[in-house]
């Protein structure tokens, strides 16, 4: 199947597949469209050099190299920067968000997955070319914060997030592709601190995952899910992500030395996407991935918005 999507009806390019679905599905709630997302988006950007952020029983290696080197192998979940993956047709972006203990700035902010990223928060820019096209910025986890609000109030204030506040959806409101066109909106933002009330600040998605590196486990839990305990009048994700142990487990795989969680996710996105295709009427919401950028995993979400 080529780049432009040809052959699936009603979507030729997933860089704006969402002004191509059908007229039928433009005022329905966006919680019950299927959305192509990415699982830790920034994690291509990870630094070899940052200290070890998680798992706890890696943090004391922090000083090796070594170490470092091959937790980046691991915790690099993505391979595209945001540009590609937003052109690729991922819609949902799962941030999360750090403060380096002894950074001389005490207000830089890092994205972080294991390791800090090269670039800080300030400097990356959510823009996208296509302001027909819905975007969902999941910010979470504040590693390092303290429960500082001034923090919080800091992030929410810089220029990435707020230079234009009128594209922004309300949390006021139950947003479709019409109502947000119509109103010149088209970013939605998920914060998932409770002590944060402003207007555009959407509270926390339920994100629901197998946490387990096991491909059945990942299906079982989030059939579960659909069959028995979806929610039905807000977003949520369902995450295809295998996650490595937290505990000393983690060493069956990071000592791997010819392998890397990009391996892992190639090896196993065929069967996961299989299930995805096999949803029908119990069609998931967002979909989150690993490699999201790869065209059978958006091509495998958006079908399930257009298939009869």
């Amino acid at each position: 199947m080529s780049a432009n999507g040809k052959g699936k009806r009603g979507v030729t390019r997933y860089s704006d597949w969402m002004m191509q679905l059908p007229p039928e599905l433009h005022n329905i709630p966006l919680f019950n469209l299927a959305i192509p997302g990415s699982h830790d988006s920034m994690s291509y950007d990870l630094d070899s050099s940052s200290s070890i952020i998680e798992p706890d029983s890696l943090k004391k290696f922090s000083r090796l190299c070594c170490v470092r080197k091959t937790l980046l192998k691991w915790a690099a979940t993505q391979e595209d920067t945001i540009t590609k993956q937003l052109d690729a047709g991922v819609r949902y972006f799962d941030l999360r968000i750090a403060r380096k203990p002894h950074d001389t700035n005490p207000t830089r902010l890092y994205f972080y997955h294991g390791l800090y990223t090269r670039t800080d928060v300030e400097v990356v820019r959510m823009i996208y070319e296509h302001p027909r096209e819905i975007i969902i910025l999941a910010l979470s986890h504040f590693k390092g914060f303290d429960q500082k609000t001034e923090l919080h109030n800091h992030l929410i204030k810089l220029h990435c997030l707020s230079d234009k506040m009128n594209i922004y959806v309300s949390q006021q409101v139950t947003p479709t592709l019409r109502s947000c066109w119509d109103q010149g909106t088209n970013v939605i933002v998920s914060y998932d601190y409770p002590a944060i009330h402003d207007s555009y600040m959407w509270s926390k998605i339920s994100y629901f995952y197998g946490d387990s590196m096991k491909i059945a486990r990942v299906e079982s839990v989030l059939s579960e899910v659909l069959e028995k305990t979806r929610p039905s009048h807000c977003f949520f994700v369902c995450g295809l992500n295998l996650t490595l142990p937290d505990d000393a487990r983690i060493c069956l795989y990071v000592l791997r030395l010819c392998d890397s969680f990009a391996n892992v996710v190639r090896r196993s996105l065929p069967r996961l996407l299989l299930w995805v295709k096999q949803q029908g009427s119990r069609k998931p919401n967002i979909v989150a991935s690993d490699l999201a950028g790869r065209e059978d995993f958006v091509s495998a979400v958006i079908q399930l918005n257009i298939s009869k």
